[in-house]
């Protein structure tokens, strides 16, 4: 099986390389790592201590973050060394201040990981979430350095649990300690018989709370809005715009802020004609805008997290396809949500279900009466905008909990 897995990772970076000739994306990924290796034995000093924290994508930094920052405010000697698997994570974060080191994640290689572990010498290794490279636990593990994955979640159907899963079972005992984000994911180690767990919760907690008390005010967003509060679309694709359009030609009751995933200039005057281009657009506001015009599009990324301050309603992305973006962003500010139906991988999402401060549309026929109704009823959205609160402000606190049990031992 080892030998399969590995002929399988060459094969997946031949394909990359293949499509890379037409997908920018993938172009990146194979740009990104050449020469990679070399560049990184000649930075780094195998005599520091060096923490390593591995992200997939942006996601996983922003889950990722409260630990590096408080790592940093902890122990300001210690060098911190962050990657990549994705291009959407290293080139949004290439810059990050907040540690000396980012680099592409090389492939999952015997070669690259045993040469990536040597230059860099990792004292401890943070895998935020999930991310199970055979070839880089079993190095690091044969070398004795700690390993621990965090704010991690666990599913049933995942193939660590299915009968064909025996192997890839072996990985998760190549890992040192998981902290938890349920008790689901704890029962599911244990029918295992992996014990070496805690249940601690999501760390995007404590990186969303910090978002709420350090949030910067965006003056255009101000001055389009004039003294009024938003329905914020956050992270939106095509699917939720539409979903948009048509109740805002019907109801253009209140102002409208689209946030889309994908920034380009293709993409933004497609939402302008979708709205009719009786829309604002922020890169070109100015004074002379029409104040009568309900929506405005933020052709930006790295603002989202500010405008939430906004709005008192989110509809978050992602729903209708491989699956919701960041609902917490939105729930710090009091904002109750709604998503498309591809959500039951994210706890925090079924959580608000439950506490009925998040719902779930599949169509226009679930979306338009959902909208109408939560519109028409201010005290509703104010005791939801409560709830909303209160589930981020009960479920702070995984970071700390994480560090006292890593570095007390």
């Amino acid at each position: 099986m080892r030998l399969l897995y590995n002929f399988g990772i060459k094969l997946f970076v031949l394909a990359l390389k293949i499509a890379s000739i037409r997908n920018n994306k993938a172009k990146r990924w194979v740009e990104g790592r050449k020469g990679l290796l070399k560049k990184i034995k000649k930075e780094q000093n195998p005599g520091e201590k060096v923490i390593w924290v591995h992200c997939a994508s942006l996601g996983e930094f922003e889950q990722g973050r409260p630990l590096i920052e408080e790592i940093r405010r902890r122990f300001p000697e210690k060098k911190i060394l962050l990657t990549f698997f994705s291009p959407s994570g290293y080139e949004v974060q290439k810059n990050y201040q907040g540690v000396e080191y980012i680099y592409y994640l090389p492939a999952d290689t015997r070669r690259n990981a045993r040469r990536f572990i040597k230059f860099c010498n990792p004292e401890i290794v943070f895998f935020i979430k999930y991310e199970y490279w055979y070839n880089y636990l079993s190095i690091l593990k044969k070398k004795k350095i700690p390993t621990y994955f965090v704010s991690t979640i666990f599913r049933k159907d995942q193939l660590f649990f299915k009968k064909r899963g025996g192997w890839y079972r072996k990985m998760l005992k190549l890992v040192t300690h998981f902290f938890l984000q349920n008790q689901e994911s704890a029962d599911l180690l244990l029918s295992l018989k992996i014990t070496n767990f805690s249940i601690t919760g999501d760390t995007r907690f404590d990186r969303v709370a910090h978002i709420l008390e350090n949030v910067k005010p965006v003056p255009l967003v101000e001055k389009f809005l004039n003294g009024q509060k938003a329905i914020i679309a956050g992270s939106s694709w095509k699917a939720e715009e539409a979903l948009l359009m048509q109740y805002y030609r019907i109801n253009p009751s209140h102002k409208l802020i689209i946030v889309p995933h994908e920034v380009n200039e293709e993409n933004t005057k497609r939402i302008c004609q979708l709205f009719d281009n009786n829309i604002v657009v922020y890169s070109k506001f100015n004074s002379t805008y029409s104040p009568d015009k309900k929506v405005m599009i933020v052709d930006q990324y790295g603002l989202l997290t500010s405008i939430y301050q906004y709005g008192f309603l989110a509809l978050i992305g992602g729903g209708f396809g491989a699956g919701i973006h960041n609902v917490l962003e939105a729930a710090t500010f009091g904002m109750p949500v709604i998503f498309g139906p591809n959500h039951q991988k994210f706890k925090e999402a079924i959580d608000m279900t439950e506490l009925h401060c998040a719902f779930t549309v599949n169509n226009i026929e679930d979306f338009n009466p959902l909208l109408t109704h939560l519109l028409k009823n201010p005290a509703l959205l104010v005791e939801l905008s409560q709830k909303a609160s209160e589930y981020v402000k009960a479920n702070v606190g995984a970071t700390n909990k994480i560090l006292d049990a890593v570095f007390d031992k």
